[in-house]
């Protein structure tokens, strides 16, 4: 079905990521708002416990800014689209591939994986992954995968990203 070249335009807009100030490509709003609360609450803790509550709301101010940078650059390590792509390459090659099953089955799995290593940079997937199974079913979006079946991508999707940013807290054996 043709598109309009407007309809073009905020398509690949969308996949752009555009930062709403800039314009540049590459905006993470919720890692520089994750990296921004967790900044904030810590610097705002440590004014706190030597200024007093004024300085503890300065530092939260402070530490929000400083953290939302940290997040927003935690973030871009992580392009959705390489990570698409390279998981839709990759999937053939994993030991629970199944060609009977589309990567497209898959897809969310990976995508849940390597979203939640950035939204929780400081836990491990022990720590993480029974919430990550409770939480399954509302971001498995078209996938009628099951966890167990979805675990293994999403795992892989998450420890790639740890490998490559050197965050994760050592593994108990698979």
């Amino acid at each position: 079905m043709p598109r309009s070249k407007k309809e073009v335009k905020d398509a690949v807009d969308a996949q752009r990521n555009a930062d709403p100030i800039t314009g540049e490509s590459g905006a993470h709003p919720v890692g520089a708002g994750l990296g921004a609360a967790v900044g904030g609450a810590a610097t705002g803790a440590v004014a706190g416990a030597v200024a007093g509550p004024i300085g503890a709301a300065v530092g939260a101010a402070v530490g929000g800014i400083a953290g939302g940078l940290a997040g927003k650059q935690i973030a871009e390590e992580v392009d959705p689209t390489v990570e698409a792509v390279y998981w839709e390459t990759a999937y053939r090659d994993r030991p629970y591939y199944d060609e009977a099953v589309d990567y497209e089955e898959f897809a969310p799995a990976y995508r849940y994986g390597w979203e939640s290593r950035l939204q929780y940079p400081e836990r491990s997937w022990e720590e993480i992954e029974a919430e990550m199974r409770t939480n399954w079913n509302t971001r498995r979006d078209h996938s009628n995968l099951d966890w167990e079946r979805a675990r293994h991508a999403s795992r892989d999707a998450w420890d790639r990203i740890s490998d490559r940013s050197g965050t994760e807290m050592p593994r108990k054996p698979r």
